[in-house]
């Protein structure tokens, strides 16, 4: 038994020694693909670190990585004593596998070559000191969640879905994946929940209602919250422009920012007060110029 303890004790000095300088990592996971889930997770670093708060965002779809894309962020990272300067867009650090192949080339990689890469990114990343460091995860249960909670220590996991059933039966697969490698479950975020006509102001529910709702009050974890289906959020993350910042004073951008405040919360908040609507509108013309 002292045994037990002494290698759990090694284990997480080892996590902790990985990323030191960053307080609480967040996975943003989906059961499947399809949901929006990047969408989410960008929009959510740029309405933490608008909080005033120092985030990062390391993009871990590594066969499907858009993450700088949704960004705007071109440009690859610079090295600085043999380590790697994540890029920085709208006041988020980021690293993606996007920055380092050639947009057209597959990554045919089995299980050690994931695992392998995705420790790079801790261990050769100069992430610096970070309130928030969110994961942008492939969608599914496989090697690079499994490498993820071997790896550094988990605040939790936020899980993206749609209000399907289809969608939501694999939430609950992969929620509870991470409830077997003992990852809190920060909760759940149901995104395309509903389209607002822009003509006559009529709700449609195109994907059902609720699901998301039902699944966080079966699997016994908080509701975040709904994100619409609207356009500006498709073209928001085409042009790199997160709806976040692109329109801070729209009701889509002031949903991202309800989650990105739940989860401060629950995480024992964030090192500043939340930043008004008239703030938010002038720390985006510096980058917006910058882009």
């Amino acid at each position: 038994m002292a045994d037990e303890h002494t290698h759990q004790a090694q284990s997480t000095q080892a996590k902790d020694t990985l990323i030191s300088g960053v307080k609480h990592v967040i996975a943003v996971s989906s059961g499947k693909g399809g949901v929006g889930k990047s969408t989410v997770a960008s929009n959510l670093a740029c309405a933490l670190a608008l909080s005033g708060a120092k985030v990062g965002l390391l993009d871990a779809d590594l066969y499907g990585p858009n993450i700088p894309m949704m960004m705007g962020s071109t440009a690859g990272p610079e090295q600085k004593d043999g380590k790697i300067l994540p890029v920085e867009s709208y006041g988020v650090k980021l690293i993606s596998m996007a920055f380092l192949v050639p947009e057209e080339a597959p990554l045919v990689w089995r299980g050690p070559m994931v695992h392998q890469y995705l420790q790079a990114f801790f261990r050769d990343v100069l992430w610096g000191d970070l309130d928030y460091l969110l994961i942008d995860l492939p969608p599914g249960t496989g090697d690079v969640q499994l490498s993820l909670s071997q790896m550094v220590p988990l605040a939790g996991a936020v899980t993206v879905t749609t209000p399907q059933e289809v969608a939501l039966y694999d939430v609950r697969k992969g929620m509870a994946m991470f409830q077997k490698v003992n990852v809190p479950l920060l909760g759940i975020i149901e995104n395309m929940s509903f389209f607002v006509c822009g003509h006559c102001g009529e709700r449609t529910e195109i994907f059902s209602h609720g699901g998301g709702e039902r699944a966080a009050e079966k699997l016994g974890v908080p509701f975040l919250g709904r994100i619409p289906i609207d356009p500006a959020i498709r073209d928001g993350g085409d042009s790199g422009h997160p709806i976040v910042v692109a329109h801070p004073e729209s009701p889509q951008a002031a949903a991202f920012r309800d989650i990105a405040q739940k989860l401060m919360n629950r995480l024992g908040g964030s090192e500043k007060e939340g930043a008004s609507i008239d703030s938010l509108l002038k720390k985006i013309k510096e980058p917006f110029g910058k882009q």
